[in-house]
């Protein structure tokens, strides 16, 4: 019997070593679609709204749309499989770009907001990449799948922001026009890859099976693991969207801009070649906690200066904090939820996340335009104390949990 469970994980760990490759690969493509909306947005935003106050809506509009994908993203997964719901990703992406430059071409705020919001599905869909490289591995290969194929972005870091630096100029007097054009395209390559995942349309029994959502919800890892998530990337997201106006705001040019842009996309992925080993071997707890440590660091090189490198080296920082927060968070998620709860349960802590975000997203605009730079690093260190104070208790309860259940165990010498 053992040897045949073995020769079962094998099997799926080989199916799921396939899936990490494309969906890596689609994680790079579909990453050039948040590059290029997080290198251009706050300045094609500041130049077509009735308000610089306005600017960074676009990048919000983005976020609102990674939180209402985020749901219907899990529901279409579970009743026609993940590779349908990556299909009409990629559709969203297609029209982020072809919307995008129309309304660059014809100076149009809110059509520009709506494009990001396409995007914003886009990128919710995209965030199901991680989870589905899980499914059905072993509980051993699951951190690194995830992390495998959060490495891909490592390539959009590239991707994205030279994406904009070769384009943005094409189209005179329409900066960033044909950029969007080229995202258009990009994200209909990755339609191409994700066709060939393997992912089968869940099983009849899988569709209505598992627990409630709020009995696994209540569990203390699951709160922590889904707080982390909400801390990590709100944070992070809060930094990146205001860094390239407030650069600009600072005198700096945009290809400074484009380079500290690109630095951090590559620190966000970069370290996912080796988190999952990082989370195999000293657990996710841990790897979380240096990953909020990081980020509140990022934060302080921020409030240091405003020269370029001082944005370079807060926005790398930032992109490393917010890989082992975020990775560890979503190998936090894996441990909490059985196979047929997984769909809704990875959704639902995606739309806490991305919610967050959103709420977060239409503030930074105003706290940049009428608090500065150094306010939005400010804001970042309660959020990270929280985070680090509930996960310490969530694996003080779990050690508990564990020292009891063995205390109860009866001793076979008696």
């Amino acid at each position: 019997m053992i040897d045949v469970t073995a020769a079962d994980e094998t099997s799926d760990d080989a199916r799921a070593r396939g899936n990490v490759w494309r969906l890596a690969a689609a994680q790079a493509l579909t990453g050039a679609n948040s590059a290029v909306i997080f290198a251009t947005g706050s300045i094609v935003g500041a130049t077509l709204a009735p308000s610089v106050s306005l600017a960074t809506v676009p990048l919000s509009m983005y976020v609102l749309g990674l939180a209402a994908g985020t749901l219907p993203t899990g529901a279409i997964s579970r009743a026609y499989g993940r590779r349908t719901a990556f299909i009409v990703g990629t559709c969203c992406g297609t029209l982020t770009g072809a919307l995008g430059a129309f309304a660059i071409l014809h100076s149009s705020f809110w059509l520009f907001c709506g494009a990001t919001f396409l995007g914003g599905l886009y990128g919710a869909v995209a965030q199901s990449y991680r989870f589905a490289a899980a499914d059905g591995a072993s509980v051993a290969f699951r951190p690194k799948a995830v992390s495998w194929v959060m490495a891909g972005g490592v390539f959009a870091g590239v991707l994205g922001p030279q994406l904009v630096q070769w384009t943005m100029d094409i189209w005179p007097p329409y900066l960033f026009a044909f950029s969007f054009v080229m995202q258009a395209l990009v994200a209909l390559v990755a339609m191409a890859v994700l066709s060939g995942v393997d992912a089968p349309k869940p099983a009849a029994a899988d569709l209505h099976g598992g627990r409630p959502l709020l009995e696994i919800a209540k569990q203390p890892r699951f709160i922590a693991a889904a707080l982390c998530g909400v801390i990590a990337y709100p944070m992070m997201n809060l930094v990146m969207t205001s860094a390239p106006l407030a650069m600009k705001m600072c005198g700096l040019t945009v290809s400074d801009s484009n380079f500290g842009i690109q630095w951090h996309i590559v620190a966000m992925y970069g370290p996912s070649f080796f988190t999952g080993s990082l989370i195999a071997r000293f657990g996710a707890p841990r790897i979380v906690a240096l990953g909020l440590a990081l980020e509140a660091v990022a934060a302080m090189i921020g409030l240091s200066g405003i020269t370029a490198p001082h944005f370079w080296a807060t926005l790398f920082v930032l992109g490393v904090g917010w890989n082992f927060a975020f990775v560890g968070a979503s190998a936090l998620v894996l441990e909490t939820h059985r196979p047929q709860e997984r769909n809704k349960v990875q959704a639902f802590n995606d739309f806490l996340v991305f919610g967050m975000m959103a709420i977060g997203s239409f503030s930074s605009g105003q706290l940049l335009a009428h608090y500065g730079w150094n306010a939005v690093n400010w804001v970042v260190f309660p959020p990270v104390l929280l985070g680090l104070a509930v996960l310490s208790l969530a694996s003080f309860a779990r050690r508990r949990a564990k020292l009891r259940a063995l205390e109860e165990i009866p001793d076979p010498s008696i």
